[in-house]
């Protein structure tokens, strides 16, 4: 039953995609120009980026959106890749409100609250450091569009064009209907078609690989670190939600099942294997542009994993146990850092720094 529900799911996952493409298309130039505009200031598109994902919960929406703009030519490589950053952050609340859940028991709420917030505190420190080195030199960008030509050119895309063929005959039944003439609302369809399909995958793949999780926790999936990051990447490329796969970690730390450092390779696991769906959806739009920002998502990650490794070490392990110790003692500083973090702070930036 479940892998019905998956296939159904992914077809219209797909769908959606290539109906954001058509949908603004339709909007014309002068919504592109306006979205542009918005987003030339980096510090605006990063909490952008980090405010859609942070309301929606799914950094594979936001991603996935990010690659329809760029696919329509509504959106510069240049002006996602801050958004991309910002997303990732976004993505890490769902791991915070899952510790909330232990809030009235103490040591379980510290180590839950440990597991949540050091995926936070990764992905700022990585955000932080390469937010200033891509807008004055565009490393990201650059790696990004010469690995999509070459994927280009030995013939990748042709692997999805079955794909297109299925899906295009109801692309056409929306986009030549006379809902073309209000494409704000073929864009509202195509994103809650994204949102639906999307959940519908999180919730069969969990139900498919819980079983296998609890089967092998502790003698496969989290033996040591390696195993941990290898668990974190491929669960998270199945599920197609990092949020699903790292909020899992953050009750089996609460219960003192798994230990921080294993919990950080599993989230950085999980930051590469969230990286798939962007790929996918790059692919089946058939744009150069697209396919360089879905790897620019994946690079960003892979270059915060090897800063993590060599330079800053075990600084995010030290700041979430230090925050979650803090919290434990005055839990109210604990609404403030998701409320500021997660919506007041980017609001602010994005109303202010247009």
């Amino acid at each position: 039953m479940y892998i019905v529900i998956l296939i159904v799911s992914f077809y219209f996952f797909f769908f959606s995609i290539e109906l954001l493409a058509g949908g603004f298309q339709l909007l014309g130039s002068n919504f592109a120009q306006i979205l542009i505009q918005n987003t030339t200031n980096p510090l605006v598109g990063f909490s952008t980026g980090l405010l859609a994902t942070a309301i929606v919960q799914s950094s594979s929406s936001t991603t996935t959106i990010i690659v329809g703009l760029i696919a329509s030519k509504t959106l510069t490589i240049r002006n996602a890749i801050p958004m991309i950053m910002g997303a990732n952050i976004g993505t890490t609340i769902t791991n915070t409100l899952v510790s909330l859940t232990h809030i009235k028991k103490g040591k379980e709420f510290k180590n839950a609250l440990q597991a949540a917030t050091v995926h936070d505190f990764f992905n700022l420190l990585t955000a932080l450091t390469f937010l200033p080195i891509e807008y004055f030199f565009h490393p990201l960008e650059r790696i990004a569009t010469i690995l999509a030509h070459v994927f280009q050119n030995v013939g990748g895309f042709a692997v999805v064009s079955p794909l297109k063929l299925i899906l295009e005959p109801l692309i056409k039944v929306v986009v030549q209907s006379p809902l073309k003439k209000f494409p704000l609302v073929i864009l509202i369809i195509a994103i809650l078609v994204l949102l639906i399909s999307l959940k519908y995958i999180v919730d069969s793949m969990t139900k498919i690989s819980k079983r296998l999780v609890d089967k092998y926790l502790n003698t496969v999936f989290f033996r040591n670190l390696g195993t941990s990051f290898l668990s974190g990447l491929v669960l998270t490329a199945l599920v197609q939600s990092s949020s699903c796969t790292t909020s899992l970690a953050v009750p089996l730390t609460a219960i003192g099942i798994l230990d921080l450092r294993r919990v950080l390779y599993y989230t950085m696991g999980a930051n590469v294997g969230t990286t798939i769906t962007a790929i996918i959806a790059a692919l089946i739009t058939k744009s150069s542009a697209a396919l360089a920002i879905a790897f620019s998502h994946l690079l960003f990650n892979v270059f915060g994993i090897v800063l993590n490794t060599l330079i800053y070490r075990e600084v995010a392990m030290k700041i979430a146990t230090a925050f979650a110790e803090f919290s434990v003692k005055h839990k109210t500083i604990m609404f403030f850092y998701l409320i500021a973090q997660f919506y007041l702070v980017p609001i602010l930036i994005v109303i202010f720094g247009r």
